[in-house]
C-alpha cells in the first residue's frame, strides 16, 4: 500500500468513527446570539451525501431537528460580520479531539443566502440562493478551508453584503468533507439554517441565484474528487461569490 492510500484509508475509517459537526451558534458583530438561537440544527452530527435530496437545503430530514425549533429571527445589518460557530456535537463536552470537526475531514466552507417571507416556515424548497462567502484549499500551504476552521475553535466569519435587500433571509452555511469523495456518493455536506432579519440593506443589486437541491451535482470537481494527491487547485462547488 502506497503512504498516499494509508493516508486515505485512514482518513476513511475516522469518517466511519462518527466524527461529524454542527454549526450551532452565530455572532453578529462579535455578539453571541446564543446556543441554538434562530438555527435549525439537528441532534444528530451527522452527514446528508445525496446532493438531489431534499435535506442538501437546510439539513433536518433524515438528521431531524432538535426540537423545539428556535423560532428566533436574527436582527443582522447589512454589511455586517457574522460568525458561524461549529461543534462535534450539541451539547459539547470538554476535551474533545474530534471538536470542532475531525481534522481528516478536509474539504470547504461555503454560506448562501435566501430571502425568505418567512424565515420561520417550515417549507424550505423552492428558495432562491446566492453564495456570499466560500474559503477552499491553499495550494502554497497546503491546509483547506476545515483547517482554518479548527485553528479558530470552530468560527468562520463573513460579511452580509450590504447592497440586498432588507427582510428575512436563511443563511446557509456549509462543509464539505472531502475524506472518502474519490467516488459519489462519498464527499459529506454538513449545513444548517440560520433565519435572520436583515436590516438597513440598499437593495442597489439583484443577486444572481441558483437552487438547493440543483446546483451540486455528484460529479462535479469539488464533489467527486481524490483529495489525496498533489492538488494545484481545487474547485469550490457552487457559483460564484456575489459582490456589491
Amino acid at each position: 500500500m502506497t503512504k498516499l492510500a494509508a493516508v486515505a484509508t485512514v482518513a476513511i475509517l475516522a469518517g466511519s468513527a462518527s466524527a461529524h459537526t454542527i454549526f450551532q451558534k452565530l455572532y453578529v458583530n462579535g455578539v453571541d446570539q446564543g446556543e441554538l438561537t434562530g438555527i435549525r440544527a439537528p441532534d444528530y452530527d451527522g452527514p446528508i451525501q445525496d446532493v438531489t435530496s431534499n435535506d442538501i437545503i437546510c439539513n433536518g430530514g433524515i438528521n431531524p431537528y432538535h426540537t423545539p425549533i428556535s423560532t428566533a429571527v436574527i436582527d443582522v445589518p447589512a454589511g455586517a460580520t457574522v460568525t458561524a460557530e461549529w461543534h462535534h456535537t450539541l451539547n459539547q463536552t470538554p476535551n474533545d479531539p474530534a471538536d470542532p470537526i475531525d481534522s481528516s475531514h478536509k474539504g470547504p466552507v461555503i454560506s448562501y443566502l435566501a430571502k425568505i417571507p418567512d424565515a420561520t416556515q417550515s417549507d424550505v424548497t423552492g428558495l432562491k440562493w446566492f453564495k456570499i462567502q466560500q474559503d477552499g484549499y491553499t495550494p502554497s500551504t497546503n491546509t483547506w478551508a476545515v483547517d482554518r476552521l479548527i485553528q479558530n475553535k470552530g468560527k468562520v466569519s463573513f460579511t452580509i453584503p450590504s447592497c440586498i435587500e432588507s427582510g428575512q433571509y436563511l443563511l446557509r452555511h456549509e462543509i464539505i468533507a472531502l475524506h472518502a469523495a474519490s467516488n459519489y456518493p462519498g464527499a459529506q455536506f454538513y449545513m444548517e439554517c440560520a433565519q435572520i432579519n436583515v436590516t438597513g440593506g440598499s437593495g442597489s443589486k439583484t443577486p444572481a441565484t441558483v437552487s438547493f437541491p440543483g446546483a451540486y451535482q455528484g460529479t462535479d470537481p469539488g464533489i467527486k474528487i481524490n483529495i489525496y494527491q498533489t492538488l494545484s487547485n481545487y474547485t469550490i462547488p457552487g457559483p460564484a461569490v456575489f459582490t456589491c
